[in-house]
Order: structure tokens, then sequence, then C-alpha cells
């Protein structure tokens, strides 16, 4: 029941809407989604059952790619609170993930589930 309240929470401050886009062959943006921007890189770490990033804000141009590179001292997973959502299934040691674009504006919550705790928030402009 806590970690339902908990997901309600974060749920209830994300902005409805926000989506990721891609094409289903390539896991990237569609035509439609495109940017000139660098890719945004989220490094995240996990050890002795804490995350930092910690809620982080991070600005993100509307398709720009962002890539995530988790370290950790266990296997887990995180959460990205889009449409459709993405779960991120990391083992122990370092892992980079292809990079998702995201083509409304909005904010993303990405969190893990078993700390119960934001990782970041992904603001989509």
């Amino acid at each position: 029941m806590r970690r339902f309240l908990a997901t309600a929470a974060v749920m209830a401050f994300t902005v409805a809407g926000a989506t990721a886009c891609g094409d289903d062959e390539e896991g990237g943006g569609g035509a439609d989604c495109s940017s000139d921007a660098a890719p945004k890189l989220v490094k995240v770490r996990f050890a002795d059952g804490k995350v930092t990033p910690n809620g982080d804000r991070v600005a993100v141009e509307k398709c720009q790619e962002v890539q995530f590179i988790v370290a950790a001292d266990e296997e887990g997973e995180i959460h990205i609170h889009s449409d459709p959502e993405h779960e991120l299934e990391y083992g122990e040691g370092e892992e980079e993930f292809p990079p998702l674009k995201f083509d409304r504006p909005g904010v993303i919550t990405v969190e893990s589930h078993d700390l119960e705790q934001v990782i970041v928030q992904l603001e989509v402009e």
C-alpha cells in the first residue's frame, strides 16, 4: 500500500501527456522527432542503498536524445514514467542504455521503485 501511495503521489505531480517517441525498428525518434541538440547524458549511481542524483530536474529539448548510464553495486531497475513507459534493468557494474527521445513538452519522472525514490525529472521543453 505504501509503494502504491508513493507511486500515486509521484504520478500526480507528473505532467500528463509527456510521451516517448520512437519507431519500433530503431527504438529512436520517428521522422517527425528530430533535434540538433547534443545527446543529454544522465549518469545514475546506486551504492549502499542510495542513488544519485536524487530528484534533480534535468532540462531536455523536445526530441533530444537522452542516454542513461547506470553504475550500480547490485542489480535493479529504473522506471521512466513516459508514454510508453520504459523500464531499464541493470546489473552490477556500469551499463549504458540506448538513447531515448521524448516528443511532448512536460515533466517525465524517472524513479527507482526498489528505493521508492525519484532519481531525476526530465523537463522536456
